[in-house]
């Protein structure tokens, strides 16, 4: 029956000149393919699950501050800490594609009530983080009112290369144009370059990155409030994409002679603000309250009155650590310039405002109260 199926459809394309018919009847007398099936895709969890491991992990620690703040729209008043961690996650579009994030709660404070107990804590959680090899860094949200202290107290006390980065908003969640969102986006991309390692702890504002040592607040309301006076900013990051500038050339982090691990308190230093007609009276009440440290925010070059220079000379012989600093935005204070450091046993700051002078000095009281070591302490850190 195929044979003379194929005869006569052969002889049909010879007369017609159909070739395709011919080819048509020889593919009908060969034996049918073996199909061969195809290898399974890998299911989209797993196309998933690969993507992720190629992104770092970031850990966002959260402590309040105007960033989780609430209040009502075009107003200036809010209350600061509103919002939880995932709330702060969930507004930032895009975020997700930078890190695989996850947030804990630290506290849920403005930053004017930022404490040693807080600091600790914070410290404590970062190292633990940390030295685990699944997370590549961390990232902090705090208020902008302490932020420079408490991020250099991490940049001393969190003993590891890698990133931890604070991030806040000059502007509350609820405000027109929140800054929020574009700061936490930003210092995420920054915890997650690799060039944010061995850096210390970073501030991460307003598309500048700053180390923790140098950067001041410079403005009560303005988005470009964190500058570095003395030295500049440490990198820009635009849209995600992080440049670096010179790193610092100061102990921190995994060169940090301090551990918190065991503390459960940290020594009293007190601030006192220099000013004209200045008697002793503030420092005697700090000497009072138990003050181990005094800073002065002095004048110009870290000076002060008469009076006040004499109580304080007379409790650094009674071993209280006295540290110069000043009130000036910028600039350095210098050893046995304006006062006799030397023969009054005080330390000199150097470029640490009285804020930073405080957390070094709170530190540096937990390994000595000899003020010469003190102020090596002020030159390497």
């Amino acid at each position: 029956m195929r044979k003379s199926t194929l005869g006569l459809i052969a002889a049909l394309g010879i007369a017609t000149g159909g070739s395709a018919l011919i080819a048509y009847a020889q593919a009908q007398d060969e034996p049918p393919a073996q199909t061969v099936p195809e290898p399974p895709k890998a299911p989209k969890q797993t196309q998933r699950q690969a993507q992720a491991k190629q992104k770092p992990n970031i850990k966002i620690l959260a402590t309040g501050g105007t960033i989780a703040g609430a209040g009502a729209a075009g107003g200036y008043g809010y209350t600061s800490g509103q919002f939880k961690v995932e709330d702060l996650i969930n507004a930032v579009p895009g975020i997700e594609k930078l890190a695989n994030l996850s947030g804990e709660q630290v506290a849920n404070i403005g930053s004017q009530d930022m404490s040693d107990e807080v600091w600790l804590r914070l410290a404590k959680r970062a190292n633990e983080l940390l030295a685990d090899p699944k997370v590549d860094g961390i990232v902090v949200t705090h208020g902008t009112d302490t932020m420079e202290e408490t991020a250099y107290f991490l940049d001393l006390t969190v003993r590891s290369r890698k990133p931890v980065v604070l991030v806040g908003s000059m502007r509350p969640a609820t405000a027109v144009s929140a800054d929020g969102p574009a700061n936490l986006y930003e210092g995420v991309a920054v915890a997650a370059s690799p060039g944010a390692r061995g850096r210390g702890t970073l501030v991460v504002m307003n598309d500048e990155i700053h180390a923790a040592r140098n950067v001041v607040k410079t403005n009560t309301t303005n988005l470009e409030t964190f500058n570095s006076p003395n030295r500049g900013e440490a990198g820009q990051v635009h849209a995600g994409t992080v440049t670096w500038f010179e790193p610092m050339d100061k102990r921190h982090a995994q060169d940090s002679e301090f551990n918190v691990k065991n503390l459960d308190e940290l020594p009293r230093v007190d601030i006192v603000y220099a000013h004209a007609n200045m008697d002793a009276t503030m420092i005697d009440a700090a000497l009072a309250a138990g003050a181990k440290g005094i800073v002065v925010a002095g004048v110009g070059d870290g000076n002060m009155s008469k009076a006040a220079l004499d109580a304080l000379a007379k409790a650094a012989k009674d071993g209280v650590v006295v540290v110069r600093s000043t009130r000036l935005p910028a600039g350095m204070v210098m050893r046995n310039a304006e006062v006799k450091d030397d023969e009054l046993g005080f330390v000199a700051s150097g470029e640490l405002n009285p804020g930073k002078s405080r957390v070094l000095l709170q530190l540096a009281l937990t390994k000595t109260n000899d003020p010469k070591r003190v102020q090596q302490m002020f030159r390497e850190y």
